[in-house]
């Protein structure tokens, strides 16, 4: 004759009942018992393993998928309009989640020049316009000496469309998150002329490691590979560098008559 304890768990088993834990009983319907002459504890399923967690993914694999997300976007965009939309859609880059703005580009999209900074700063971020900032005003006089101005005859945009923390230089990561969308911009809007403003955007578009010092008052040549042309550019010192180091606005100075030779040439 079974015991009263062995009985209530064959009661419990015949109910439903098949895991213990504790003290407390957990129902998985369904358990068929292949023989009722088995005791409680040899009908008791084993306890399920939790499935082994999936590692997260490494930051060289988070770049790499955004580097194609990116590139998808870019190829599908037929216009700047469209291009525009693809990089505000886009977030495949963390410096989106802090920036106020996405600054894509401002001035003349029918205009021949097309001129390429580094990054927004403070300003540009709260205003999502390039260069409008103390950098700004001064490319703008810059600009200005040469009969070049974004309302009437030139392009601006960045090679990174949202804020580095503290205006921070651009990773590697970041700028070849946007590089599709830059490649695609230069090949749609197709500069006669690229001035090319600062370190990152003069090493990236030009494939060099070389310092703006020494790349600047020379020939260059960008090689749009989607639309297959060489474009030529020109390199200036970032205005920020020139507000910070006034001693080589007198190169700058160099350099603005040398594009603008180049201006005179190309029309």
């Amino acid at each position: 004759m079974l015991s009263n304890s062995h009985a209530s768990l064959l009661w419990l088993y015949d109910m439903g009942v098949d895991e213990l834990i504790a003290s407390e009983a957990i129902d998985h319907r369904g358990y068929v018992a292949e023989s009722t002459a088995k005791s409680a504890a040899e009908r008791v399923l084993p306890l399920r393993q939790a499935a082994p967690s999936q590692p997260p993914p490494s930051p060289a694999a988070s770049a790499s998928g955004a580097v194609a997300d990116a590139e998808a976007l870019a190829l599908g965009a037929q216009t700047i309009a469209e291009l525009r939309e693809a990089v505000e859609n886009f977030d495949g880059c963390s410096l989106k989640q802090q920036a106020q703005h996405t600054v894509f580009a401002d001035g003349r999209e029918d205009s021949d020049v097309m001129i390429i900074g580094e990054a927004p700063g403070a300003e540009e971020d709260a205003q999502g316009i390039p260069f409008c900032g103390a950098s700004g005003k001064l490319l703008e006089k810059m600009l200005g000496s040469i009969g070049l101005s974004r309302q009437e005859n030139c392009y601006i945009t960045n090679t990174l469309y949202w804020r580095p923390p503290a205006n921070r230089a651009p990773t590697p990561d970041e700028l070849a998150m946007c590089a599709p969308f830059v490649k695609a911009h230069i090949a749609l809007f197709k500069p006669k002329i690229l001035i090319l403003v600062g370190g990152s955007a003069t090493q990236q578009l030009l494939a060099t490691t070389t310092g703006v010092t020494r790349l600047r008052g020379k020939e260059h040549f960008y090689h749009d590979a989607i639309n297959g042309v060489n474009i030529p550019a020109r390199v200036l010192f970032h205005p920020s560098y020139l507000l910070r180091q006034p001693i080589h606005k007198r190169l700058a100075w160099q350099d603005l008559q040398a594009i603008r030779a180049l201006l005179t040439h190309s029309t």
